[in-house]
C-alpha cells in the first residue's frame, strides 16, 4: 500500500513567476496557499482622454493588461483566475481581492457562484484621492476589498482579531479603514521619472491585510503581482509570497524592490493574541502531565468549596461530580463558571488558579 505524497509549494516560496497568470497558476500544487492577494485589471479604460483645469493630461489606465472587449470577456478571465486560486488554497485559506465600481460587482458574483463565502467586504476611504476633473460626478474616494473563505462549510482560517484590535488603540477594527494612496518615495519611478506602474498600492494597505489574516511562516499568493507590493510586505512580515506577473518591466521593478526589503526581526512579528487563539487544554491534559493528580483538592479562592480531583478529569463535590465549570456554577448556585479561574490549587500554603497550570502547558506547546 503506496502513501500519498504531500504537494510541496516550498520550490515556488519567494519567487516571481513571470508569465500569464492562468498558465503560470497551474504551477502551484492544489492546497499549498494560505492566503491570496489579488489586485486584477479593474477595466476602467477612460473613454477619451482626460484633462486637468489648468489642460494637463491625466495618466490614467491605458495599458493593454486592463483592456477587455466586453463585460462578458472580462467575467470568463476573471472566473478562471479566481477558479485557480481557489484550488490553490487551503481548506483553511482565505482570498482577498481589490476593485473599484468598474469591476468588483462582477468579482463578487463571479467569487458566490464559484463557492467562495464572502467574510467582509472592507472599504479602503482614501485621504488623497484624485479629484474629479470633469465635475460631473462624486469624486471617487474609496476602493472595495473583498474578503472570502473557500466555502461556507469552512470552519477554520486565520483572523488576528486581537492584533487588529491593538492596531487600532484598543478598539475592534472597522470596515472601514482610512489610508493615502501611494505616493512619495514609496511610488516606484523609472528613469525617465515617470511612474512604473499606473496602480501600484500603497505598503500600509497590504500591512494590514497580511497581519490580519495570515501568520509568519504562511505563503501569500499574489497573482497580479506588478511592482511587488504584496512581497515586500510579506517579506518584512515574516511571510512566503509568491508573485505571478507577466509584464517584465513591472517583475523586474519587482525584483530590484525586493533585493532591498529586509524581513524583520523575529521578536517584532509577534502580535497580540486574544484567548481564543491560544490551543484548548481539557482540563484532563492537566493530571495526564502530572500536574494535578487524582484525589487532588481544589479549593474556591476563599476555601469555601472544595471539590476532589478524579482520574477522568472531572471534580467531585458531596452532591455532584461533572466537569470544573459545571461544579464551579453548581457550588455557587449559578448558571455558569469559568472553572479554570474559580478552582485553585493548593501550593504550600497558597492556593493559585489551576489556570497557571493550563498555561504552562499552552508555553511548552508553543515552544515545540
Amino acid at each position: 500500500m503506496g502513501f500519498a505524497v504531500r504537494p510541496d509549494v516550498r520550490p515556488l516560496q519567494n519567487t516571481i513567476l513571470q508569465g500569464d497568470c492562468l498558465e503560470e497558476l497551474k504551477k502551484i500544487p492544489s492546497g499549498t496557499v494560505d492566503m491570496v492577494f489579488a489586485d486584477p485589471p479593474y477595466n476602467l479604460q477612460l473613454a477619451g482622454e482626460l484633462l486637468r483645469p489648468d489642460q494637463s493630461r491625466v495618466d490614467g489606465v491605458e495599458e493593454d493588461w486592463d483592456r477587455f472587449s466586453t463585460f462578458n470577456d472580462y467575467d470568463t478571465f476573471t472566473r478562471a483566475w479566481l477558479s485557480e486560486c481557489r484550488r490553490v488554497l487551503k481548506d483553511t485559506g482565505t482570498l482577498w481581492v481589490i476593485g473599484s465600481y468598474h469591476n468588483i460587482f462582477r468579482v463578487g458574483t463571479a467569487l458566490q457562484d464559484l463557492g467562495f463565502w464572502i467574510l467582509n467586504d472592507i472599504i479602503w476611504r482614501k485621504t488623497n484621492p484624485m479629484p474629479n476633473f470633469r465635475g460631473r460626478r462624486f469624486t471617487n474616494a474609496h476602493e472595495t476589498l473583498i474578503w472570502a473563505s473557500k466555502s461556507g462549510e469552512q470552519k477554520r482560517y486565520t483572523f488576528n482579531y486581537d492584533a487588529m484590535k491593538a492596531l487600532n488603540d484598543d478598539l475592534q477594527m472597522r470596515s472601514d479603514w482610512v489610508l493615502p494612496i501611494c505616493n512619495g518615495a514609496e511610488r516606484l519611478k523609472g528613469d525617465d521619472g515617470q511612474k512604473v506602474h499606473p496602480t501600484q498600492k500603497p505598503e500600509s494597505l497590504l500591512h494590514r491585510v497580511i497581519l490580519s489574516a495570515s501568520n509568519a511562516g504562511d505563503t501569500i499568493l499574489d497573482p497580479f503581482f506588478g511592482t511587488g507590493t504584496t512581497g515586500a510586505v510579506a517579506k518584512k512580515l515574516g511571510r512566503h509570497f509568491i508573485g505571478i506577473e507577466r509584464d517584465p518591466t513591472y517583475a523586474d521593478a519587482a525584483r530590484q524592490r525586493l533585493a532591498e526589503t529586509e524581513p524583520m526581526p523575529d521578536r517584532a512579528l509577534e502580535i497580540t493574541r486574544g484567548k481564543r487563539a491560544e490551543p484548548r487544554v481539557p482540563f484532563g491534559n492537566l493530571i495526564e502531565r502530572g500536574l494535578l493528580s487524582p484525589g487532588d483538592v481544589l479549593v474556591d479562592p476563599s476555601r469555601r468549596h472544595a471539590a476532589t480531583v478524579r482520574a477522568d478529569g472531572s471534580i467531585a463535590v458531596r452532591d455532584a461530580s461533572g466537569s470544573i465549570h459545571k461544579i464551579g456554577a453548581h457550588v455557587q448556585g449559578a448558571e455558569a463558571c469559568n472553572g479554570w479561574v474559580f478552582w485553585h490549587f493548593k501550593k504550600g500554603r497558597k492556593v493559585l488558579p489551576i489556570d497557571l497550570l493550563r498555561q504552562q502547558i499552552r508555553a511548552e506547546m508553543r515552544d515545540s
